[in-house]
């Protein structure tokens, strides 16, 4: 018995080994096989990017179409995926209604949706970032100008597209594109990644200028009236007549300064050396009192010392 099971071992043995080696053929069916599979898998990944996009396209026209795909979303995602009662939804409607109604909530569903789709052309292979960044910048511009009306919604703004309901409804999550700020609230990397790299590239130094002009002016008109954890009711009262909030009083006194630096830095790297060299210097004289002034002191020092010099003083 013994004899007969080492025999049947060792034939499977045998077997298993010869099972390891494949034929010329093998090998051709199994990677005709794997790339119908691959180009199966594509098609589908394809089908769902062409109906969410779709789909986001249609309901980004306008703030009411946003806030009917918001709850068909959500429905699908939290409710209908999860095996939920019908009943369930109708109950949670009823207790965001007042959300779901106020001002702001469809519009903010609207910029979010917009970029979103925004996001999904960057994660293109042949995508024009310079026609991304145009429209990149019509979407703060929106922001901006919507500013009051969305002030109660900035959750929405600053979450990242690939987190919201719209992206979960459709299983595309796992987007991911280089060098892309996923939220259209982060105003300061809309700028850093997408507005500005194009225009340095193109050293379009008036145009660079005007951009970051223009960040710094929308940064400031969000945080004209933005609440301040801090301040109580008498405080408020005793600002300007302008009643801007301590968070904006700190932020023109210590940010601010701070961004017009950062602006003429890169309007001295990418064309303008002689013009930001002078408003350079002209900043840290008038800004001597900033806690910055030293390291800008430092930095313009750097620009201005040729390379070879700096190595020769290094060397010595």
């Amino acid at each position: 018995m013994k004899t007969c099971l080492k025999f049947a071992a060792l034939v499977i043995a045998f077997g298993t080994a010869r099972a390891e080696v494949l034929t010329e053929q093998e090998r051709e069916t199994l990677l005709k096989r794997l790339e119908a599979l691959q180009s199966s898998a594509e098609e589908r990944v394809d089908a769902r990017f062409r109906a969410a996009i779709a789909a986001y396209s249609s309901a980004a026209g306008s703030p009411a179409a946003a806030a009917d795909l918001y709850l068909k979303c959500v429905e699908k995602v939290n409710f209908t995926d999860q095996k939920r009662k019908n009943q369930d939804f109708r109950d949670w409607k009823r207790k965001e209604s007042e959300k779901i109604s106020s001002p702001g909530f469809g519009l903010a569903l609207q910029i979010q949706l917009r970029w979103l789709i925004l996001t999904l052309q960057a994660a293109s292979e042949n995508a024009d970032r310079a026609q991304l960044a145009a429209t990149a910048q019509g979407i703060v511009n929106s922001m901006i100008d919507n500013k009051s009306t969305l002030a109660g919604h900035k959750s929405i703004l600053s979450q990242a597209v690939t987190s919201s309901v719209f992206a979960s409804a459709y299983e595309i999550n796992h987007i991911e594109v280089k060098n892309w700020t996923l939220s259209p609230g982060e105003i300061g990397a809309v700028y850093g990644e997408i507005i500005l790299p194009p225009l340095r590239a193109g050293r379009q130094a008036q145009a660079l200028r005007t951009a970051w002009s223009q960040r710094i002016q929308q940064e400031m008109a969000l945080r004209e009236n933005e609440p301040d954890d801090d301040a109580t009711n008498g405080r408020r009262i005793g600002l300007s007549s302008a009643n801007r909030s301590p968070a904006y009083e700190r932020f023109a006194a210590e940010t601010l300064p701070q961004l017009q630096w950062e602006m003429e830095v890169d309007l001295y790297k990418h064309g303008d050396q002689r013009a930001a060299a002078a408003r350079m210097l002209a900043h840290i004289e008038k800004n001597i009192t900033h806690k910055g002034a030293t390291k800008w002191g430092e930095e313009l020092v750097e620009l201005l010392t040729p390379a070879a010099k700096r190595i020769a003083e290094s060397a010595g």
